[in-house]
């Protein structure tokens, strides 16, 4: 190929599917290697959406009904609590061998291992609707949980192997919204499938259609991924992707990468500050429920929908911050205003919670999660810019390790405190360490590594195209 030619179909069997992005230099000279946009990348990311949405409906499933549940099972409330903080639970100690299994074997496995496990806890639940299961239904959500090991840290992971330069923020935000519709919908349809009603045998009824439900979805889903979901495209879509194939697949160690991410104090501070807002966000989800039930009684079927406000809004916010973030690569910045917004929103909601008006609860909640649920994606994004080249797993688990061991400290906290000085002291509690998050996110250093990289092989790409063309010049001035 030409050094003059931007866009080129690469040869017949492909040019349907592929359009190349920069050229492949003349081996003498440069660099720069050769990159490739598929189309089928919007497939990839679409499916990966589908089955974390369906492994994030069962995170939060139990907890929007946890009074049905709790009369159901006859258990308290703290055992219905554990049903979702077991998915925290289970990302801490099995985040890093999962990391592992991701490096060493890729997407394609990673995504068949976690849907293999998500559908697998969605049957065991269909065999606990029985009063005396209690210990069935938590082995099933136990599954699913392990399953979320597998997927929460792959969005930008996904996003860096399929998607441009100017598409991966975008790309990562969709990832984060397949996990968000999930939570949207598990807020929504428990309640209206579960009524509150007082015979067990009817009310064991429509416990077991939601779990079929949910095995239906999760089922059919698996068999997608198995057909149709890929490792990763023949030729890598951006210059740092292609930098980064050559680099692991020669020196890689799993274990160096660790440290090496341990001793970037950027990174470790966006860690802590990610934690606190996303374990805040795990908190309030998990009790959502109790708060509007105590101070609204009766009320479980707004509270789904004041939960399914929170995420919608949170899904638009998703999407924009991954917009504005391809648009502007201004990581540090948005994400600082984001994370202020989130502080401002949760105080917001604190203060109007016992007003006595659901729709100001509505309107406060969705303010709330257009913020504190649109930084989930920049901050995957941003841990990428600050540890490139290292594994966007790698980061994006750490990242989540952290969201999950705040997460059971604020839910369990903030339930002891609910339950003895009431919903605001708990609320106060959040806002605190949410403040202590915006503080923490002010002190990081914005180093977009992997921006530079992808500037010097474009500076290093029109640097041999005028090569090219002064050489051309040359040669018809010799004749």
């Amino acid at each position: 190929m030409k050094g003059d030619q931007d866009t080129k179909e690469i040869s017949p069997d492909l040019g349907k599917d592929v359009q190349i992005q920069a050229d492949i230099p003349n081996g003498e000279r440069g660099s720069a290697l050769p990159t490739h946009l598929y189309k089928r990348r919007w497939v990839i990311v679409l499916l990966f959406s589908a089955y974390s949405l369906s492994n994030a409906y069962q995170w939060i499933q139990y907890g929007i009904i946890s009074n049905i549940i709790m009369k159901f099972y006859n258990v308290d409330g703290f055992a219905v609590d554990w049903l979702s903080m077991i998915y925290m639970l289970a990302y801490i100690p099995f985040i890093f061998p999962v990391t592992w299994l991701l490096e060493k074997y890729g997407l394609r496995c990673t995504a068949l291992v976690a849907n293999a496990l998500n559908c697998a806890g969605t049957w065991i639940k269909v065999a606990s609707a029985r009063p005396d299961l209690f210990w069935v239904t938590l082995l099933g959500q136990s599954a699913s949980a392990l399953a979320q090991v597998f997927i929460l840290g792959i969005p930008s992971n996904l996003a860096s192997v399929w998607f441009g330069a100017n598409e991966v923020s975008t790309a990562c935000s969709i990832g984060v919204f397949g996990n968000q519709l999930g939570v949207a919908i598990g807020f929504l349809v428990p309640p209206m499938l579960v009524p509150n009603v007082k015979d067990v045998d009817e009310l064991a009824y429509h416990i077991r259609f939601m779990f079929y439900i949910s095995a239906g979805v999760a089922t059919f889903i698996f068999v997608l991924v198995v057909i149709v979901f890929q490792e990763r495209p023949e030729i890598p879509p951006t210059q740092s992707q292609a930098q980064t194939r050559i680099s692991r697949s020669t020196d890689y160690s799993y274990m160096a990468s660790i440290w090496r991410l341990l001793c970037n104090k950027a990174f470790m501070l966006l860690v802590i500050g990610y934690g606190l807002n996303v374990g805040s966000f795990y908190a309030i989800s998990t009790l959502l429920n109790r708060m509007i039930i105590d101070r609204y009684p009766g009320e479980e079927l707004n509270a789904g929908r004041i939960g399914l406000t929170i995420v919608i809004a949170g899904m638009a916010g998703s999407l924009i911050c991954g917009l504005w973030l391809d648009k502007t690569k201004t990581y540090k910045q948005t994400t600082l205003v984001v994370y202020i917004f989130s502080l401002v929103g949760m105080l917001v909601y604190t203060f109007t919670l016992n007003l006595g008006h659901l729709w100001v609860v509505f309107i406060t909640a969705g303010v709330l999660g257009f913020f504190m649920t649109g930084y989930l994606p920049l901050g995957f994004e941003f841990a990428v810019e600050l540890t490139f080249p290292e594994s966007e797993g790698t980061s994006s688990g750490l990242l989540n390790c952290s969201a999950q061991i705040f997460g059971i400290v604020f839910t369990i906290v903030q339930g002891k405190i609910i339950d003895k000085w009431g919903t605001l002291t708990g609320n106060v509690f959040l806002c605190i360490f949410l403040l202590i998050g915006t503080v923490i996110t002010g002190f990081i250093k914005s180093d977009l590594r992997r921006q530079k990289a992808n500037q010097q092989a474009e500076v290093q790409r029109v640097s041999m195209m005028a090569t090219d063309v002064q050489e051309g010049i040359l040669k018809e001035r010799k004749f």
